[in-house]
């Protein structure tokens, strides 16, 4: 009888490598950020940040290990009974929980903080995956679409309710998964239109956008003069965009909190106030092109070295990499990131198991949501939203949380030819 061959000889190496390349690239980077000179610091020190910062990574091999010894099935298995334990998290935490700049998110035990939120994102691409690969689910059909966001609307609900946005939007991402799986673009095409009117009205004067709508409208009914049907559908659309338009000043004014509404005000024009809410996003544009081509060298940082960045070791960690290495660097962890994404959709679609493809396209989401959003915000493409750079930024919840997601789906690729005699 022939023997059957060991998991990590079935594993993906190309993602475990690019996984260890940037956790070890991150840790060295979180050293750069706290780095001294004059106090000769070591960077296993457990008083920096990056001796902290071993400490998850060594919790992220035991994470490794575990999630490669537990049975492939059962990840499918109890999909739902983790969703439901992180959503009790999610609503303890609004009870019990911390409040640590502003957002009450954390379970602080001794010198451990835990952040439920990043674990939700993991429980939530498993329910997902579950309720599309167990039912026969329509996204063509309103009764499928809401069943199904529910899933994702909760928890992201419950960590609105906690004060951090940033983690919420998060889970917009999971509109790959749905996309993938079958629902109609018009709600995506929808969403980004939304999207863009919305910063428009920040960047034109609401009456031009108005008039330009009616104008657009009206070409569009005169060529359609025939067509009652599209008459109607382009005469609605018109009606539900000047509604978006109109409505932006009481979400900015009467929803969004101050420091979201600086945020929004720093993206629009943060010269307007460089010294106030305009800060975090000048700073952290200097440094990144201080940094010319090459950098100016591991350790040189002089932007990362006074603290002129806030935040730079957790969600402007990319300026460290700008700064020190330039612009070769930071196209060098470009690539890697896009490496890490597009393998990820090749992995996914070579699934047999429909709950493993579906699955492996939450993850691809969720990683390319932060990659894009962390660093659009550190040179000024989007608003600052507290969102890390997987494996990268400071903090042990992110990056098991990352480094679950990661895992699961390198285990589940490994057992993709099982799943077919299961």
């Amino acid at each position: 009888m022939r023997r059957q061959d060991g998991i990590w000889n079935r594993v993906d190496w190309l993602l475990i490598a690019v996984f260890f390349i940037l956790v070890i690239l991150g840790w060295l980077n979180i050293y750069a950020v706290v780095y001294d000179a004059e106090q000769e610091q070591n960077i296993f020190s457990f008083d920096l940040n990056s001796g902290k910062q071993l400490i998850w990574i060594a919790g992220s091999l035991v994470i490794i290990i575990a999630i490669m010894i537990l049975d492939y099935k059962f990840f499918d298995s109890f999909a739902y009974y983790i969703y439901a334990v992180v959503l009790v998290l999610l609503v303890l935490v609004l009870i019990i929980g911390t409040e640590i700049a502003g957002n009450q998110s954390w379970f602080v035990l001794g010198p451990v903080r835990l952040q439920p939120s990043e674990f939700a994102k993991f429980a939530t691409a498993l329910a997902v995956a579950k309720y599309f690969s167990s039912n026969n689910v329509r996204l063509d059909r309103i009764k499928g679409q809401i069943k199904s966001s529910l899933f994702v609307l909760v928890p992201m609900g419950l960590i609105i309710m906690q004060g951090d946005a940033g983690t919420a939007l998060v889970f917009i991402s999971f509109i790959l998964v749905y996309y993938r799986e079958g629902l109609p673009s018009f709600y995506v095409i929808t969403g980004l239109s939304a999207a863009l009117i919305f910063i428009l009205t920040l960047l034109v004067d609401q009456i031009y956008l108005t008039i330009g709508v009616i104008v657009l409208a009206t070409i569009i009914v005169v060529i359609n003069n025939k067509r009652l049907k599209n008459i109607g559908i382009t005469i609605l659309a018109a009606v539900l965009v000047i509604g978006v338009i109109q409505s932006v000043d009481y979400v900015i004014s009467d929803v969004l909190k101050p420091h979201q509404q600086n945020r929004l005000k720093a993206l629009v024009n943060p010269d307007a106030d460089p010294l106030g809410y305009g800060w975090n996003v000048t700073q952290s544009k200097i440094a990144i092109g201080s940094g010319g081509t090459f950098g100016k060298g591991f350790l040189e940082g002089t932007q990362t070295k006074f603290d002129f960045v806030p935040e730079q070791s957790t969600d402007f960690i990319f300026c460290t990499i700008g700064e020190e290495h330039g612009w070769a660097g930071s196209f060098v962890l470009i690539i890697l990131f896009l490496v890490l994404m597009v393998r990820i959709i090749v992995v996914a679609e070579r699934q047999k198991s429909n709950f493993a493809r579906i699955y492996g396209y939450a993850v691809a989401g969720i990683f390319f949501f932060h990659f894009g959003i962390n660093i659009g915000m550190t040179i000024g493409l989007f608003p600052v939203a507290g969102i890390p750079l997987p494996f990268f930024s400071y903090g042990g919840s992110s990056l098991w949380s990352f480094t679950i997601l990661l895992f699961v789906l390198i285990k589940l690729d490994a057992h993709r030819m099982q799943v077919l005699t299961r």
